[in-house]
C-alpha cells in the first residue's frame, strides 16, 4: 500500500513537473542586421525584442547578431528563406532581388524628404508593397528606416557629378542605385557590408554611400576624409521573416510580433532623427570634412537618361505618382 502511494506521489510530481516545464519553455527567436549594435538598426531590433519578451511572458527569446556576424544582408535574407535565421532588419538594398516590385522605392531622387517618404511608406501604396512579399517565401512585419543616402571618398570633396566622376564606391548590389551611380561619373563596385571597412582602409575602394546613422555607426570617419551630403538615394529598410516561421506562432502571438514591429519602427526612426541632428558635427569632430552646399540640381539633371530607363522599367507614370505622394 505503501509502494502505491509512493508511485502516486511520484506521478503527481512528475506531471507537475512537466507542466512547469511547458509553462516556462523558451523558443529562441534569431534576429540578424549588418550594422553595430549602436546603430539604428540595434535600437529597433533591441525595442522589437524588449516587445515580443514582454507580451509572450517570456516565452519568445532573441538572439541577435550585429556587425553582419552571419552574412550580409543578401545572405541573411535567403537564411530568412531557408530558416536558419528567424527574422532580419535589412535595407531594401539587396530587397529588389528576391521582391522585384520594391525596386522602384530605391529610385535615386524619388523622396524630397523624410515626412515624403515615411508618410509614403506608412500609407496605403507602401503598405500594399508589402503583401508582395509572401509569394517570394518572405513576410514583411514592418516598413522601417535605414535613411537619405550620403557620399564618402578619401579622394576629394564632391560638390557636383563631375567631382564624382571616376571614383570606385562600394554600393549594395542594387541595379537601380548603381544604373544611377554610374550617371554621375562613378564607379559602382557591389561589396557586403562586412567587407566595406577594410576595403576602404586598404583603398580596394575609394569611397562608399551610406546614412548618417551608418556613417556614424560604423566608424566610417577612421577611413575616410570627405563627406558630401548628397541625400542622393531615400533608403528604407525591413522586418523581414518566413511564413514559415509565422505559421508556428498562434494568431495571438503573430499580433504581437507585427506590434512589436510597429514599436520598433517608431524607434528606428526616432534614432535616424538623432544621428541626423547631431551626427554630420561629430563626424566633423571626428576630422571629415563635410560639403553641405552639395550641388542637388546638376546630380538630379545628371540623371535624366537614367530617369528614362527608369520610366521604361517601373512606369513613368508610377514614378510620378510616388514623387507627388502627399
Amino acid at each position: 500500500m505503501k509502494f502505491k502511494s509512493t508511485t502516486c506521489f511520484t506521478s503527481v510530481a512528475a506531471a507537475l513537473l512537466f507542466s512547469l516545464g511547458s509553462a516556462n519553455a523558451q523558443t529562441i527567436v534569431k534576429i540578424g542586421y549588418t550594422p553595430a549594435a549602436t546603430s539604428h538598426y540595434g535600437v529597433g531590433t533591441n525595442v522589437f525584442c524588449e516587445e515580443i519578451e514582454k507580451n509572450t511572458q517570456n516565452r519568445y527569446k532573441c538572439q541577435v547578431f550585429p556587425n553582419g556576424s552571419v552574412g550580409g544582408e543578401r545572405e541573411m535574407i535567403e537564411a530568412v528563406q531557408l530558416g536558419t535565421l528567424d527574422i532580419v532588419n535589412t535595407s531594401t538594398g539587396p530587397v529588389g532581388n528576391f521582391v522585384p516590385e520594391v525596386k522602384i522605392v530605391d529610385i535615386p531622387f524619388l523622396f524630397r524628404d523624410y515626412d515624403h517618404a515615411r508618410s509614403y511608406f506608412d500609407g496605403p501604396e507602401g503598405q500594399a508593397l508589402l503583401t508582395k512579399f509572401p509569394a517570394k517565401g518572405l513576410v514583411a512585419l514592418t516598413w522601417t528606416e535605414n535613411g537619405f543616402r550620403h557620399m564618402t571618398n578619401s579622394k576629394r570633396s564632391i560638390v557636383k557629378p563631375e567631382d564624382a566622376s571616376g571614383l570606385k564606391m562600394r554600393t549594395m548590389e542594387n541595379k537601380v542605385h548603381m544604373d544611377g551611380y554610374k550617371a554621375f561619373g562613378i564607379r559602382p563596385t557591389p561589396m557586403a557590408f562586412p567587407e566595406v571597412f577594410g576595403a576602404l582602409q586598404q583603398g580596394i575602394v575609394d569611397g562608399q554611400e551610406n546614412p548618417i546613422p551608418v556613417i556614424l555607426a560604423s566608424k566610417f570617419s577612421q577611413v575616410q576624409k570627405y563627406l558630401s551630403l548628397t541625400g542622393h538615394v531615400y533608403s528604407p529598410a525591413l522586418f523581414l521573416t518566413s511564413p514559415r516561421f509565422m505559421k508556428k506562432l498562434s494568431d495571438a502571438d503573430q499580433k504581437v510580433f507585427y506590434e512589436a514591429a510597429k514599436k520598433a519602427n517608431i524607434a528606428q526612426r526616432k534614432k535616424v532623427n538623432e544621428d541626423e541632428a547631431n551626427g554630420i558635427a561629430q563626424l566633423e569632430a571626428d576630422g571629415m570634412i563635410v560639403v553641405r552646399d552639395v550641388d542637388g540640381p546638376a546630380f538630379r539633371k545628371a540623371l535624366d537618361q537614367a530617369y528614362i530607363q527608369y520610366g521604361k522599367e517601373f512606369g513613368a507614370d508610377n514614378i510620378k505618382k510616388i514623387q507627388d505622394y502627399k
